[in-house]
């Protein structure tokens, strides 16, 4: 500073220092929150948890049918109980005195390719699939596809089948809804379609029925709703934060100490070299 003014070098400094991060998610000044141009008391109150996920997320505001298929989604994965691992995770990290934040963070590490990242790996597919139908019908599309999918990860394919569920009631429900919303004009259906005819073809290639389940129809929804596959995890991982905050606040007024996955009794197998 010289004779009370700043320097230009210092204007220089602060400039680069205010552009080093940029945003167009929220505009913070003494008195002022606006998230995307809106007073965010304008929006208190006024607007539920979704329409915020979306407009945080999106360049526009969700209409009221976008915003009722993103909730339906988030509000059919929050749970599915303490034997999935997440969950289990976050109620051991409580036994072992973690506060709830540890408890949650130490879930959600594990919310990865296999254990969560099913949605994902399916909406790439499902646009894969899309992109493919753009030149040939749907059912070569599908095939060709799968064939693709197949050779670089396997024979699993995600989205379809459940080691719990026969049927995957929340895949129905989820799939009614989009036809609801089709039905209305609200979304295209292009995604349910893809999704029905995959389980078709997997139906052909195997020999039994392999139903959709909850990350099939969540990324179904994501699809119709425009989101990209990365945020089909992210999206999930939002809605199983519910659920593993639950079970570690249940398991914190539960009790108990140092609980590992299975009782201490039961023992473990224990493989021998020859």
């Amino acid at each position: 500073m010289t004779n009370g003014k700043i320097s230009e070098q210092a204007v220089e400094m602060l400039n680069r220092a205010k552009a080093w991060w940029t945003t167009r998610l929220i505009d913070i000044r003494p008195g002022v929150i606006r998230i995307k141009g809106e007073p965010i008391e304008n929006l208190i109150g006024n607007v539920g948890y979704a329409h915020m996920v979306w407009l945080m997320l999106r360049d526009e505001p969700p209409t009221p049918a976008q915003t009722r298929l993103l909730e339906a989604a988030l509000v059919a994965a929050v749970d599915h109980g303490p034997q999935a691992p997440s969950i289990a995770i976050s109620r051991m990290a409580v036994t072992c005195g973690a506060p709830l934040n540890g408890a949650m963070a130490s879930a959600i590490n594990v919310l990865d390719d296999i254990h969560g990242g099913a949605g994902q790996q399916c909406l790439a597919l499902f646009q894969a699939i899309d992109s493919h139908a753009q030149t040939r019908p749907l059912d070569a599309a599908v095939q060709l596809a799968l064939d693709g999918f197949v050779a670089e990860y396997g024979k699993v394919i995600p989205g379809y089948g459940h080691r719990f569920h026969p049927v995957d009631p929340r895949a129905v429900r989820l799939l009614a809804l989009v036809d609801a919303a089709q039905a209305s004009g609200e979304v295209e259906g292009r995604f349910a379609r893809i999704g029905r005819q995959v389980e078709k073809a997997l139906g052909e290639r195997t020999g039994k029925q392999i139903p959709m389940n909850i990350d099939g129809a969540t990324a179904v929804v994501y699809g119709e709703l425009g989101f990209a596959p990365e945020l089909a995890r992210g999206l999930f991982i939002l809605s199983r934060s519910v659920g593993i905050l639950a079970h570690a606040w249940e398991q914190k007024n539960q009790g108990g100490r140092i609980k590992g996955p299975m009782p201490p009794d039961l023992g473990y197998t224990y493989l021998q070299d020859n």
